[in-house]
């Protein structure tokens, strides 16, 4: 019989450690390296009855079931990872490297149909969304494994999944908020004073979607629309994968299991038109500007977009401004507050 059981009875807990070099355990618990390594072949290692005293024994079954509680953790974080970017964003499934959005040039509007049917040309801008790779890692120290210490990983890949569901959080906010200086479609900041609009006649005009300012930004914005003004774009929606076999180098040279997550996406801008953003002091007199200005937007032509703003976003710092305008009875002289419960309120962290 195969000299391995010399050492004495192993009783089976987990699974055995081998990477690499063949190993044993001896009824102490102690590693040894096996003077006999042609016994110690994958089946033979994966099937055989042994027992780990003080530690947990790593073969290809107890590390799927390991694999499988950190994917457990990692799913529960995810599931309750807080999200606020889908009042701000629409999610867009990308098929491709970049998408051309070069149809945001336009806002059609129906029109009473007479002589030939007027063709809106869809293909106005250059303005291109390009997928991005996003990834994060965890190692596991395999001696973690071999003294029954996983169980400390596990707040951790929660943690991770939590990370994953706040990662569109972490690209849209952001975004919103480098509005300001950052262009959109039409070549103009996202928020800017000069976005190019038709009037009535065709001829171009400049139209605002920001009264400046220097102070903290707040925004509001008609969240209903269909294309909201943040665009999420997801190519690859994040996967849990595992480097944790015997044979792989980080395993061997290293000594560490590796389990990570990996995505591709991004974000810009879709229609200015549907917010404005502002730097001024969040108060009635400016509140009520933003409210008029959006609500009188245009579209080419002079055709009225019917916007309707009904979210004011703010960081946490302009909390107590917005509640004072959104929640008040009265204002601060006194008079009944006309603007009470003219827009739900969204507080963001990331914006913080």
């Amino acid at each position: 019989m195969k000299s391995l059981f010399a050492t004495g009875l192993a009783v089976a807990f987990g699974a055995a450690a081998l990477f690499g070099v063949p190993q044993v355990l001896d009824v102490t618990g102690a590693l040894a390296a096996s003077a006999e390594p042609a016994y110690l072949d994958a089946a033979f290692m994966d099937t055989a009855p042994w027992i780990a005293l003080g530690g947990l024994v790593v073969n290809s079954a107890n590390l799927s079931t390991l694999y499988l509680g950190f994917k457990t953790s990692f799913q529960r974080g995810l599931g309750q990872a807080p999200s606020q970017y889908g009042r701000v964003a629409t999610t867009v499934t990308s098929g491709a490297r970049e998408e051309k959005y070069g149809w945001l040039g336009k806002l059609p509007n129906i029109r009473e149909w007479i002589g030939d049917r007027v063709v809106h040309s869809m293909m106005a801008h250059d303005y291109a969304i390009k997928n991005k790779p996003f990834e994060l890692t965890i190692a596991v120290d395999r001696d973690d494994i071999d003294d029954d210490q996983y169980g400390v990983y596990a707040p951790l890949f929660e943690e991770m999944g939590m990370s994953v569901g706040a990662h569109p959080d972490q690209l849209v906010w952001p975004l919103l908020a480098a509005g300001f200086s950052t262009a959109c479609y039409d070549g103009q900041y996202f928020f800017d004073t000069d976005h190019p609009v038709l009037d009535a006649n065709g001829e171009p005009r400049s139209v605002a979607n920001t009264d400046g300012g220097a102070g903290a930004a707040w925004y509001l914005i008609d969240d209903r629309r269909a294309l909201k003004p943040i665009i999420y774009q997801n190519r690859k929606s994040f996967e849990f994968v595992a480097k944790d076999r015997p044979g792989d180098d980080n395993v061997f040279e290293k000594k560490e299991f590796r389990y990570g997550v990996d995505g591709r996406n991004n974000v810009g801008f879709g229609f200015w038109q549907f917010a404005w953003g502002s730097r001024q002091t969040l108060d009635k007199a400016n509140y009520a500007g933003a409210r008029e200005a959006l609500m009188g937007m245009k579209g080419d032509y002079g055709h009225p977009l019917g916007i309707m703003p009904r979210l004011l976003v703010v960081r946490p710092s302009l909390e107590g401004e917005a509640l004072e305008i959104l929640n008040a009875e009265r204002d601060a002289a006194g008079a009944t507050n006309v603007y009470r419960g003219t827009a739900e309120l969204l507080v963001v962290p990331w914006l913080a």
